[in-house]
Order: structure tokens, then C-alpha cells, then sequence
């Protein structure tokens, strides 16, 4: 479990708890991997709908030049 607080403007406290019990190497892998994925996912999609809006916005745009 990590924890990111932050406190007193551009300070940032980290906080770092680990399990108490023991991880395989596979389990460890594994949890990795989904971290990964979940971050390159999140990426891509918020690229898409950085697109998206950008596309929208110029539209909107146009539209209200027309009208």
C-alpha cells in the first residue's frame, strides 16, 4: 500500500507501508505488470481524450463562428 500526502505547499511526504506477509517472485511479477499496464491504459486513454476535447473544442468553435 502506498500513500503520497502532501502538506505545506511544494513539500510532499511519502509513506510507504509494506504487507506483512510474504509475496512470491510470481505474485510480485504479476503485481507488476498490472501496474504497468494500469499506467500505459491510463495514458493512452487520457491522450485519446485530450484528442477528443481538442477535436470538440474546434468544432464548437467553427459552430459558433458560423452562427
Amino acid at each position: 500500500m502506498r500513500e503520497f500526502e502532501r502538506r505545506e505547499g511544494a513539500e510532499l511526504y511519502v509513506k510507504i507501508c509494506k504487507k506483512l506477509e510474504e509475496v512470491t517472485f510470481e505474485q510480485e511479477l504479476v503485481q507488476d505488470m498490472i501496474e504497468l499496464i494500469t499506467v500505459f491504459s491510463a495514458r493512452l486513454y487520457g491522450s485519446r481524450s485530450k484528442k477528443n476535447k481538442k477535436l470538440i473544442d474546434g468544432m464548437t468553435q467553427v459552430v459558433n463562428e458560423v452562427a
